[in-house]
């Protein structure tokens, strides 16, 4: 048998595959495992990345929770301090009317009586001057001078009472 050029080449080709496999193999199996680790380690490193996100995100809705719970609860605190503000201003504004209804009550009482002295002043000045001329008309001159003057006194006397 000869060797042709064909089969040596074959032959080398066939030694070389061999050879590279013998000793290729392990190259090419330790990097793929290394490739396998590298992303066995990357879909880890996801999968913890992914955990904290869900982690973040549930505390997230938590806290937002937590928040709109706080804003209603702030909410109703406001409308009910808003609405005893309100009544305690009704309060005071009823008291402020009712201390000014009074006092206008007894502004008039006053302007009232006011006008009762002014009417009993002037009917009182009235009768004193109808009462002296009367009496200047009808008694003496001597007698009129002490009757009008005890009259006056005792009128001016009973008034006062």
């Amino acid at each position: 048998m000869t060797i042709t050029p064909e089969i040596s080449v074959a032959i080398a080709f066939v030694i070389f595959v061999a050879l590279v496999l013998w000793k290729g193999t392990r190259r090419i199996t330790d990097g793929l495992d290394k490739r396998a680790e590298r992303i066995r380690n990357q879909l880890n490193e996801t999968q913890n990345l992914r955990e904290e996100a869900q982690a973040a995100l549930a505390s997230y809705q938590r806290q937002q929770r937590d928040a709109l719970a706080e804003a209603e609860q702030i909410i109703a605190q406001a409308e009910a301090e808003a609405e005893r503000l309100k009544e305690h201003a009704e309060e005071v504004l009823a008291a402020t009317i009712k201390r000014r209804e009074e006092q206008a009550v007894q502004r008039i009482a006053q302007a009232e009586a006011s006008a009762i002295q002014d009417v009993r002043d002037q009917a009182v000045e009235l009768a004193i001057g109808v009462a002296t001329k009367l009496i200047a008309e009808k008694i003496d001159k001597s007698v009129q001078g002490s009757l009008i003057e005890t009259a006056t006194n005792d009128v001016i006397k009973s008034l006062r009472n």
